[in-house]
């Protein structure tokens, strides 16, 4: 069973979402919170596997919130959902550590695939989504702060990070390297450990924003057609 907190500043609308989701057999709504900081704190007291979490609240907005909860990597996975359909937020939620972003609008059994997806510990934006809107936002990498955290990692652990920006699935980085999926997804969760991050999304905001990966560069080699362990 999924557990669910919805966190949304209109009761109309949490309690539509609720309606939607009671009626799925593996979805359980935990609660509801009007703001962001009654989200914090519901969250923190009821633990659920995933916060259906609204961008634009009053007093505590959901990206602080989401800042909040996922302070802590045990927290739960957060999908972010809006009215509006505009870049800006969705780079915002993504540094936040935000698993996904859906628009409100969206039918009732795309919100529940989401949230099943985000339950499975995956993500709602694909890599060329990923890449581009960090493309356009990230123009001056500013060095020190998180740039220093590479410094923990190997040159091998490096390389990976450069792959993982660029959008590469496991497979695919493990054909460019000539190592296995397998090394290659040792690799992934070791820097990710390291550097303090959630998932692959963070990963590449890290990499754009510490110059590692510089916006419009050469793309790595294309993949082999097979890969060597």
């Amino acid at each position: 069973m999924i557990r669910v907190l919805i966190a949304d500043d209109q009761a109309l609308i949490r309690g539509a979402f609720r309606m939607m989701l009671e009626s799925e057999p593996d979805i359980e709504v935990l609660g509801e919170a009007e703001n962001g900081r009654d989200a914090v704190e519901q969250s923190r007291l009821r633990n659920p596997d995933v916060v259906l979490m609204d961008v634009r609240m009053p007093g505590m907005d959901g990206i602080e919130a989401t800042r909040q909860l996922l302070a802590d990597r045990s927290g739960p996975r957060v999908l972010m959902l809006t009215t509006f359909d505009l870049d800006v937020y969705v780079y915002e939620a993504m540094k936040a550590g935000a698993s996904g972003f859906m628009l409100k609008n969206a039918p009732p059994d795309k919100l529940a695939a989401a949230i099943r997806t985000i339950a499975r510990g995956e993500t709602l934006l694909a890599p060329t989504v990923t890449r581009r809107l960090i493309e356009q936002f990230v123009q001056r990498p500013q060095p020190g702060g998180d740039a220093a955290a590479l410094s923990e990692l190997t040159e091998r652990e490096i390389d990976v990070l450069r792959h993982v920006a660029r959008g590469l699935s496991n497979l695919e980085i493990a054909e460019c390297l000539t190592v296995s999926e397998a090394t290659v997804k040792t690799h992934v969760n070791r820097l990710l450990t390291k550097l303090r991050l959630r998932d692959r999304t963070q990963a590449t905001v890290l990499a754009y924003e510490t110059g590692l990966v510089i916006p419009g560069a050469a793309d790595p080699p294309a993949p082999k057609s097979t890969a060597q362990s």
